[in-house]
């Protein structure tokens, strides 16, 4: 069984809707896939997702109400076989942190997925379209493996 950690800044906004899109996918294609999430900081720690990402998720059918925020560790990069992250900023993040076994990426290769913390409810439906695509994408890849 693949473990995959989905990673972004705190855990409540993109990673969550990573999480739960990855699960997704991979019981519609029939893979057995362990998808976790986690922040690059603790600010969230405990914290359910972010409303305006529950909403999303649950206006596209999927329930991520049972997820808690939680900080990366350092045993996380061998822990997991892929670690998946949002933006560039968790990448450096990552490269900070020691070297381990899992393989890290960007969870939409090359681009960034915008943090819409920030922004309007519209910047969630955005991010969930990029990250639902890439989560299509990665279950496939992986089932063909």
């Amino acid at each position: 069984m693949k473990r995959v950690l989905v990673v972004c800044l705190g855990n409540i906004c993109r990673s969550p809707i990573g999480e739960g899109l990855l699960k997704h996918h991979a019981q519609k294609h029939g893979l057995n896939l362990h998808v976790d999430s986690a922040g690059t900081s603790g600010w969230h720690q405990g914290d359910h997702a972010d409303a305006r990402s529950i909403e999303v998720m649950r206006a596209h059918g999927h329930d991520i109400t049972d997820q808690r925020s939680r900080a990366l560790v350092a045993e996380d990069l061998f822990t997991f076989d892929h670690i998946l992250v949002m933006d560039s900023q968790n990448l450096n993040d990552m490269n900070r942190m020691a070297a381990g076994t899992a393989s890290v990426e960007r969870f939409v290769h090359g681009h960034d997925v915008p943090d819409p913390y920030y922004g309007g409810d519209r910047g969630f439906e955005q991010v969930y379209a990029m990250i639902d695509e890439a989560a299509e994408n990665w279950v496939k890849s992986w089932s063909t493996n």
